[in-house]
């Protein structure tokens, strides 16, 4: 396996869904904007979605892909009767779940949205909503099943590739949007279930090759299926711990108006870039990572671990460093028209930076993660994500009243500062990692040339102001050229420091 290439592989995919979904988002935005519509429509949409981040975004391969991997050398047999133990279960649960939330709607959409309650026309809104986009719960956690499979044959096109289908089908949706009026949201809540059924099938065209699906629901515990359940809710608490922090966030910012918007624009933005650095590494490097501490060869652990950490600072320094300084910018360049005011320009902005502050360590703890789930520990993660999940509701509860929905945005990163250190102490602590010769070299020299690349990224905006203030058509089109220039100066500066070989690319794994 070639790590870098790999990556490239998932991140390309990545980054053309997360690009199609900024496209839905600019559209979003325009008809929607923040106001009572966009609230409703973000909770119902966010509740499925950050399941499927929860499961398809590297949780589920962190329990599946290790001890499905030790099945593959037995035969396909094996590795069939292993897989199919665990998707008959799958199903049989995900469909309770969807059953019982669907009867319990109202009190579910309660919980998730408290701000709503006293207010009829919303929480109405939303119980509806809620109804329609559930259903996508049942399908992308069974499309995620195939996913690992998929990964752990060291195939990420086809999983990587699954998440356009969403985007396309409510960019589609949101092109007739003038003639739909207030129904829009029901179109989209529509579109968002019909994506999950068409990612499902779509995933399962390519698995055929490695797993033959057979429905058997004769439950039988075996070991080794009870030992993937035991490791399962961990793997998803912890992998998913910044996802959960999100979740939690839009809870308490339903008790302002406007708040859930902002916080969801914001999002929107750092995830592209922590789909890759975080996100994409710990998918790729988990299947072969399980191999070699299977068989015990040390030096091909620490290269690929110390490679992997290389890696996500290599793409998330820069990017923390862009997005703290252009954050008002890029948002009203990505979404202030239409609907999208100077004041929701305003405040997803400041929610933005915030963020920023926090995605290095959001991508520290996708990878760090993977440590311990190539070596069957997710209790570990688990225990330190419950603390960190703690930790931001008591920040965010008691600031909320004080000022506002921002503090959300402080309280996750600074929650997840702290996940990330400490999962690094215990992998210290336990020997699970080293760092190598060279990799404090490499680090010194991302930093230095993210630092740079900051300075001429400060500069152009200087440069552009007048581009890229807010009643500009064709703002965007200024922050594309800003981005691509700031990225190309990063990397030649990472090419002539050698933070950066080409040598890196071929170098196997």
């Amino acid at each position: 396996m070639n790590l870098i290439k790999s990556t490239g592989t998932f991140g390309f995919y990545t980054i053309i869904s997360r690009l199609l979904g900024y496209l839905r988002d600019i559209l979003i935005a325009v008809f929607l904007g923040t106001g009572l519509l966009a609230d409703v429509f973000f909770v119902a949409f966010r509740i499925p979605n950050t399941f499927r981040r929860l499961f398809s975004e590297g949780t589920f391969n962190a329990a599946f892909v290790p001890s499905y991997s030790s099945e593959i050398p037995k035969g396909r047999v094996k590795s069939d009767k292993f897989a199919n133990s665990i998707f008959n279960l799958l199903f049989l649960s995900l469909l309770f779940l969807t059953i019982i939330v669907q009867i319990f709607m109202p009190a579910f959409v309660s919980i998730i949205a408290p701000g709503f309650v006293n207010d009829i026309e919303k929480i109405e809104a939303a119980i509806s909503l809620c109804r329609i986009t559930f259903p996508f719960l049942f399908f992308i956690c069974l499309a995620s099943f195939f996913s690992a499979i998929l990964n752990s044959h060291n195939k990420f096109a086809a999983a990587s590739a699954a998440p356009i289908i969403l985007n396309i089908i409510l960019i589609l949706i949101l092109l007739f949007a003038s003639s739909l009026g207030d129904k829009l949201v029901y179109y989209l809540s529509y579109g968002v279930s019909f994506a999950g059924i068409c990612q499902l099938l779509f995933l399962h065209k390519f698995v055929k090759n490695f797993y033959s699906l057979k429905f058997d629901f004769k439950i039988k515990f075996s070991n080794k299926v009870k030992f993937f359940f035991k490791k399962l809710l961990p793997s998803i608490f912890s992998s998913g711990v910044t996802q959960i922090n999100i979740l939690i966030g839009t809870i308490i910012a339903s008790f302002q108006a406007s708040a859930v918007s902002y916080l969801y624009y914001a999002d929107r933005i750092y995830q592209i870039n922590l789909a890759i650095a975080g996100i994409a590494i710990g998918v790729v490097i988990l299947p072969q990572l399980s191999k070699h501490i299977e068989l015990k060869k040390k030096k091909k652990i620490l290269l690929i671990q110390n490679k992997a950490l290389e890696l996500s600072f290599f793409l998330s320094l820069p990017a923390t460093i862009a997005l703290a300084i252009g954050s008002e910018q890029i948002i009203s360049a990505l979404f202030g028209y239409g609907s999208f005011d100077k004041i929701s320009v305003k405040n997803s902005s400041l929610a933005l930076y915030y963020f920023a502050l926090g995605l290095p360590a959001f991508a520290l703890i996708k990878v760090f993660s993977s440590f311990f789930f190539a070596n069957h520990d997710t209790k570990t993660p688990f225990y330190i994500s419950l603390i960190s999940v703690m930790l931001n509701i008591l920040i965010s509860v008691y600031y909320f009243n004080q000022i506002g929905f921002i503090i959300i945005p402080i309280a996750t990163s600074i929650s997840s500062w702290f996940n990330s250190i400490i999962l690094f102490i215990f992998l210290k602590n336990r020997e699970l990692f080293n760092f190598n010769e060279i990799f404090f070299v490499k680090f010194i020299k991302i930093l230095f040339a993210s630092i740079f690349m900051g300075i001429f990224f400060n500069f152009l905006l200087n440069y552009f102001e007048n581009q890229l203030s807010f009643d500009v058509g064709i703002k965007s089109m200024y922050l594309v050229l800003i981005v691509m220039l700031g990225l190309l100066f990063y990397l030649i500066i990472c090419y002539v420091i050698k933070a950066f070989k080409i040598s890196d690319i071929k170098l196997k794994y």
